[in-house]
């Protein structure tokens, strides 16, 4: 079989050493982000990773940074519990515009969220027509353009999903830490193995190096136990299955806005407690994934 490798138009693509048989698509002059520090969110779809992170913004906000969450997921809902709607994305601005970036100005894409938080949706190509990857170097490239990351102390990208291909794994170019947000279940761990996987595989040629796991919806801890103690891997913090935390979702908010209970004081105040954590720095992990029968075999009960 012959694998044609068609260049992008602004990269090259090429075989890179992130992984066995790895055919990826160079970036000339990756937009790097500057000054900020940079965390890219994963986890499997579905487990909360929106919600963590617009708690997490203005956790960081709270604590007086200025905080960009940056939201790469054609759902683009990343963000509407900052803003309390869904902002226009990246790709359908740039789209009302012939993909003109100059004719764009800072306010037709960033939009000002809860406490101060800035927000982007990046959005994504039609279903099966383009690379998700694309779409976050542009989002970053428009940022730099308009000089939009130069007074930003944090910067959050909550990533889709699973990481398939390279395209999911492109914030990663940008990341200081991959921190991945797993449940207390087989699923999430597989997702979570993956993920590993995909940041220790960036690491070889960008500076992107794993943080840590932050359990979330899951009451106990044991299985994400094993699994750490088998990988090398790390838990941040550990958010309970609340219905507090489901009822943010519907009302729109961030936890930090609702109602105050007992309940809701525990979640914020973990939040504050990782956001000061992931401030004084997370020492890089080296984690090592772990073989698909590996991961059945090692989870469950005795």
């Amino acid at each position: 079989m012959t694998v044609i490798m068609r260049p992008p138009p602004n990269g090259t693509a090429t075989r890179l050493g992130d992984g066995e048989g790895s055919l990826q698509v160079h970036m000339d002059g990756v937009a790097k982000v500057g000054g900020a520090t940079v965390f890219a969110i994963y986890g499997k779809g579905g487990i909360g990773k929106s919600t963590t992170s617009s708690n997490l913004s203005v956790a960081f906000s709270r604590l007086g940074k200025r905080v960009l969450q940056i939201g790469c997921d054609p759902k683009h809902d990343s963000t509407f519990t900052l803003t309390g709607r869904m902002i226009p994305t990246v790709i359908d601005v740039l789209d009302g515009v012939g993909f003109h970036a100059e004719e764009l100005r800072p306010e037709d894409f960033v939009f000002e969220g809860y406490n101060g938080v800035m927000c982007v949706e990046a959005g994504g190509p039609p279903a099966g027509t383009g690379c998700g990857g694309y779409v976050v170097g542009q989002t970053v490239k428009l940022l730099k353009e308009h000089h939009l990351l130069e007074e930003t102390d944090i910067v959050i990208f909550d990533v889709l999903g699973d990481v398939v291909c390279g395209g999911f794994a492109a914030p990663l170019l940008h990341a200081d830490r991959g921190i991945i947000v797993a449940a207390n279940d087989f699923d999430s761990i597989f997702a979570m193995n993956r993920i590993v996987a995909a940041i220790k595989a960036k690491s070889a040629n960008y500076g992107v190096r794993l943080g840590g796991v932050i359990v979330n919806r899951s009451r106990d801890t044991d299985q994400i136990g094993k699994f750490n103690a088998a990988t090398g891997l790390r838990t941040l913090a550990h958010f309970p299955d609340l219905d507090a935390i489901r009822r943010s979702r519907l009302a729109k908010k961030s936890l930090f806005e609702m109602e105050p209970t007992e309940e809701i004081a525990a979640v914020q105040a973990e939040y504050m407690r990782l956001a000061a954590a992931l401030l004084a720095g997370t020492p890089p992990l080296d984690a090592s994934p772990l073989k698909d029968r590996e991961i059945f075999d090692l989870l469950g009960f005795d």
